[in-house]
């Protein structure tokens, strides 16, 4: 039965951080409250672990590879049909409010673009360099995570908010069909800014530690010693730093779980609940110190695997589904919410409809991730199954887990018992794509943006805005809301600080460094 669509999607959430997928501590109420009234997949992936690689995967149920869209340079521009545009065209009202991280200034298909956060610029195009990368850091993350106020929790306080307003305003249906809604929140993205309030909810001398976090425990592979080494994070972090970036990512966490609730209960409120379908998911994940990583861009699932979460009336409740899938599988989960035609093009898209695969008995099924991206200096495919997660690095070693290893810790790809099943998952990957030609193909194409854009003044990362801030991950001003009526500042707790920590100790000379930022 054709239903609204009300999709949430967050940015950089690493699943483990939810109750529903099994963190011991109290993070996410209303998503694990959502995923009792409908169905939680145990397998769902990105397509690509950053940010708009994955984002053009999701719009237009398309491999990464079969769209260009091989890093942050590369943004979605509108050019294939993405399922915004074939709700629209087919009389369904669909608007986005928030993040989307496309390029700017293009038809992405909706049919109004409320407050959009795209690309800034011409993107990141010194990570098109690949091998030749300039070394850059991201230990700020780290260093300065802890209590206090950003711009990003102000853009998605005040985005909610507009949810909130926009579906009280919406009648079940526009025009006699049902309405599809993209809720972008920012968060849990960095900075690892967490409101006081929640921060206090999680004791850093007690949360959990991330896999593999010590140095002496770091996975030795020619890929990601490199990665650790473009990032500058071949230095190990102190235990206590690590603890205390966890504790406040827990708190950012909690506050766009706060924030679902919001939206939540305003679509209760509205009277439409019964007729709308509700999808949380995000991006990609974020290793918080896992294997000396911070940030994504690996296929550890700390990185690669993301929650998902989808109710309503066609829904199974209170169900887990351990088919795999992937965010591609957005596109025909979209077009039959909705009751929107389906259309001879789709006939070789690579998804399945989310409600179909739940409404059905778990079977395996095979998904693909691949990242040609920052710090990387060849291109990196991932195969999931239900039995198996393999890693095929392009001109290195493989690795191969069994989908029971929760933390990823036995690399299955060193013993010889698993050569056969080494083989078979490569023969299954060069069934979808040709791992060569593919990465010949990304590195093309980002050596001929790099030279279209070396006679500009391209600065990366950009330089920080006016005051005192510890990352370019700012919302433009233009996006910021004023601080005058944000319910923020009602807060006892609040202080006037802007992405920065309340508990800051650095100077000002440190409180801006080259820190990239995706």
């Amino acid at each position: 039965m054709p239903s609204n669509l009300l999709y949430i999607f967050s940015d950089q959430h690493n699943r483990a951080m939810t109750g529903c997928y099994g963190h011991p501590l109290d993070v996410t109420p209303h998503l694990d409250g959502l995923a009792a009234r409908g169905t939680r997949f145990a397998n769902a992936y990105t397509n690509s672990p950053i940010c708009m690689p994955a984002r053009a995967a999701l719009a237009t149920g398309r491999y990464v590879h079969q769209i260009g869209a091989w890093d942050n340079a590369h943004a979605y521009a509108g050019e294939q049909e993405s399922w915004h545009h074939r709700l629209r065209r087919q009389g369904h009202r669909v608007d986005s409010i928030g993040k989307l991280h496309f390029r700017d200034g293009d038809d992405h298909g909706f049919s109004e673009e409320h407050f959009p956060l795209h690309r800034r610029g011409v993107g990141d195009v010194p990570s098109c360099a690949r091998e030749k990368m300039a070394r850059r850091s991201l230990r700020i993350d780290f260093d300065a995570a802890g209590p206090g106020d950003s711009s990003y929790l102000r853009f998605d306080r005040r985005n909610a908010e507009h949810a909130c307003q926009w579906l009280s305003e919406r009648s079940s249906e526009e025009g006699g069909r049902p309405w599809a809604l993209f809720l972008g929140i920012g968060s849990p993205h960095t900075p690892f800014i967490s409101p006081p309030e929640h921060y206090r909810r999680f004791a850093a001398a007690s949360v959990p530690l991330p896999p593999a976090w010590r140095e002496e425990d770091w996975p030795r592979h020619p890929a990601l010693d490199f990665l650790r080494d473009r990032l500058s994070l071949d230095e190990p972090f102190p235990e206590e730093v690590v603890r205390k970036a966890n504790a406040a990512y827990l708190g950012v966490c909690a506050f766009v779980d706060e924030q679902i609730g919001r939206i939540l209960a305003a679509l209760e409120a509205s009277g439409q609940a019964e007729d709308t379908t509700v999808v949380y998911t995000t991006d990609h994940g974020e290793s918080m110190g896992s294997r000396g990583v911070v940030g994504k861009f690996t296929m550890y699932d700390e990185s690669a695997a993301v929650p998902l979460i989808v109710a309503g009336p066609d829904v199974p409740s209170g169900h887990v589904c351990n088919t795999p899938v992937s965010l591609l599988d957005s596109f025909p989960t979209a077009v039959e919410t909705v009751g929107a035609r389906r259309m001879e093009s789709d006939d070789d898209l690579p998804g399945r409809s989310w409600i179909e695969i739940a409404n059905e008995a778990d079977r395996d099924r095979t998904i693909l991730s691949e990242y040609h991206s920052l710090a990387c200096r060849h291109a990196v495919y991932m195969l999931r199954d239900r039995d198996h997660k393999y890693v095929h690095y392009h001109n290195d070693p493989p690795h191969l887990f069994a989908a029971t290893d929760a933390d990823e810790l036995d690399d299955l790809a060193q013993y010889p018992a698993h050569a056969s099943t080494l083989r078979e998952m490569e023969t299954r990957l060069r069934q979808i794509l040709d791992p060569e030609e593919v990465d010949r193909a990304a590195k093309g194409d980002q050596q001929v943006y790099v030279a279209a854009h070396a006679a500009e003044p391209v600065q990366w990362p950009p330089p920080p805005a006016p005051g005192p801030n510890i990352t370019y991950t700012m919302i433009p001003p233009q996006l910021d809301p004023g601080l005058a009526d944000d319910p923020a500042i009602h807060s006892p707790d609040w202080r006037p600080t802007r992405d920065l920590p309340d508990d800051w100790q650095g100077g000002p000379d440190n409180a801006n460094p080259a820190s990239g930022r995706l």
